[in-house]
Parts: C-alpha cells; sequence; structure tokens
C-alpha cells in the first residue's frame, strides 16, 4: 500500500512538474541592474519566457550583499514561481557573517548557469599598469588604494582580502549594494580598483575607461587574450571565479526542479546563448543539481579559511 502511494505520488509530482509553468516567474536578483548577475538573469529570463510562454520576470531585491532576496526566496512557496539566481557571494556571505537562512538547507539546487574569472580592473588615474605595479604601490602607499565590492563578505570584497593575505599590502575596502555602483565609483575616480566580473567589465575595458591588470584564472580568457592570468603577473594561487547559479526554496519536487534545469541547460548551451555569454565575459554552463551543491560546498569552506586568516567579522 505504501509503495502504491509513493508510485503514484511520483506520477502526480512528474505530470504537474510537466504542466509547469502556468502563470508568470518571479527571478529574484540581490543586487543592482547592470551587474554581472543581473545580465546573467535577463538574458536567462529571456529565454526561459519564449520556451514556456510564461512571463519570467526578473525583480532586483538590493541589500546586503544579496542576503535579502535570498532570504525571501527561502522563504516562499517551494512551487517553482519563485526563483533566485544567485552570484558566487552566495557561499562566501555565509563564511563571514549570520543569515536568517541556510545555504545548504533552505535552497533547491537548479543549475549552475555560468562561471567566468574575475578580473583586477584599475582606474587609468591609479599609476600601475600591471599587478605587480600595482602591488608594489600599494606596499609603498599602505591604505591608500581603495577597493569597491559588493558589500561586505561578499566574494569581492574577499578577493580584496586574499590578495592582502597572499602579498601583504593593506588597502580600504569600500562596500557598494551591487558591483554595478562599484563600477560607479571607479569609473568617477571614487576608488581606485575593484574585482568584477569580465560581464561587468566589457564595455569599460572597450571603451579604455578602465584598466584590466589581470585575469584571476587558471588560464587567459577568451576575449581578453592579451590580459595575463594573476598567476603570469606573478601573484600566485590568486583564482576567482565568479559564478551564477539557480536555486529555489526548499522542497521543490525532484521533478520540477529536473524540468527546470533541463530547459536552462538546453537553453544556456545553444550556440546564440553561448556566444551572448561569452562576449558577456561568462562561460555557460548548465550543469546538474548535485553539481552545484558540490560548488557551493565548496566554495563556502574555501572562502572560510579567508575570514578565519583575516579575522573578518561583520558587526
Amino acid at each position: 500500500m505504501r509503495g502504491l502511494l509513493a508510485f503514484l505520488l511520483l506520477i502526480a509530482s512528474t505530470a504537474w512538474g510537466q504542466a509547469y509553468p502556468t502563470k508568470p516567474v518571479r527571478l529574484i536578483v540581490g543586487f543592482a541592474p547592470g551587474g554581472g548577475t543581473d545580465i546573467v538573469s535577463r538574458l536567462l529570463a529571456a529565454k526561459l519566457t519564449e520556451r514556456w510562454g510564461q512571463a519570467v520576470v526578473v525583480e532586483n531585491k538590493l541589500g546586503a550583499s544579496g542576503n535579502i532576496a535570498a532570504e525571501q526566496v527561502a522563504k516562499s512557496a517551494p512551487d517553482g514561481y519563485t526563483l533566485l539566481m544567485i552570484f558566487s557571494s552566495h557561499a562566501s556571505n555565509a563564511a563571514v557573517m549570520k543569515m536568517n537562512f541556510d545555504i545548504n538547507k533552505d535552497f533547491s539546487s537548479i543549475s549552475l548557469v555560468a562561471s567566468g574569472p574575475a578580473v583586477v580592473l584599475a582606474n587609468p588615474q591609479l599609476p600601475a599598469k600591471t599587478l605587480g605595479e600595482l602591488i608594489a604601490y600599494a606596499r609603498a602607499h599602505p591604505n591608500e588604494i581603495k577597493y569597491g565590492s559588493s558589500g561586505v563578505g561578499g566574494t569581492v570584497h574577499l578577493a580584496g582580502e586574499l590578495m592582502s593575505q597572499l602579498t601583504g599590502i593593506q588597502m580600504v575596502h569600500v562596500p557598494y549594494k551591487g558591483i554595478a555602483l562599484a563600477m560607479t565609483a571607479i569609473l568617477g575616480g571614487d576608488i581606485q580598483i575593484t574585482y568584477a566580473t569580465p560581464i561587468s567589465a566589457y564595455v569599460h575595458l572597450k571603451s579604455g575607461r578602465l584598466r584590466a591588470l589581470a585575469v584571476a584564472g587558471a588560464s587567459r580568457y577568451p576575449t581578453m587574450p592579451d590580459v595575463p592570468t594573476a598567476a603570469e603577473a606573478g601573484l600566485a594561487d590568486f583564482e576567482i571565479d565568479f559564478w551564477y547559479g539557480l536555486v529555489g526554496p526548499a522542497g521543490m519536487s525532484p521533478a520540477l526542479v529536473g524540468r527546470i534545469q533541463r530547459d536552462v541547460a538546453a537553453i544556456v548551451t545553444a550556440d546564440q546563448m553561448k556566444q551572448s555569454l561569452l562576449e558577456q565575459g561568462a562561460i555557460a554552463v548548465g550543469s546538474q543539481p548535485k553539481e552545484l551543491d558540490a560548488l557551493i560546498r565548496k566554495e563556502y569552506a574555501r572562502w572560510l579559511r579567508v575570514v578565519q586568516t583575516g579575522n573578518i567579522k561583520v558587526e
């Protein structure tokens, strides 16, 4: 009897998942419009809208380095109509601050959408044209260089902390509510450097308003082949990926998660989307849910070590 009931529930769940969606879907983004997370979300939302025949509406909910948006989704019904595009700070935040949700228990991982290396960006007025020159200048002028991030505890914040730990330099961290605002600040000269996604930096690098000092990846990035890796520039172990993943609230049925994952993977691995993402500085992925789960746990452990070494605390 128990086996029959489980079988009937599975059939019902599968059928329901195939019918999804029957109304508009909200895709929550925890950062300001114009940033990498927002751009990836809008590219995906447009294609999902075409595929599903239902509007997928991007909503920007700013604050707490993406945590306000994450908490909202964690408390939503697990029916697939409220989804969250997480940035890599989803894992680093948990390493540095207390939150009203558990990143490993309160979400249903769906798919790693795309990933790209961090780029070390500088305002051209800074007297440093290479990463080595930046480090030398920072050593000679402690706490003179200001670097901006998308919020305290986020990946960009900890990228600066990791650079300081690896080199011994001292810089001033200036947090903003989203990397787009940090980009505005560096363009205006309020800060001197930041660590941004190729997506966020692409237009400004082409115009010459910003300078790329290094790519924090294992190899040079296809769209900026003249920019050396951090290792090539003399800073080993400085590899940082900015990644984007799609999750929903905990408790989503496997059938529903599978349905969304298959559609997302089909979209992001299509030639047109792959090219669109690459032009913006990200590589399409479209992973299985368990792979996104594993990435989140690995990233959390890594950034926890940085936080503990730097004795970083958020009041």
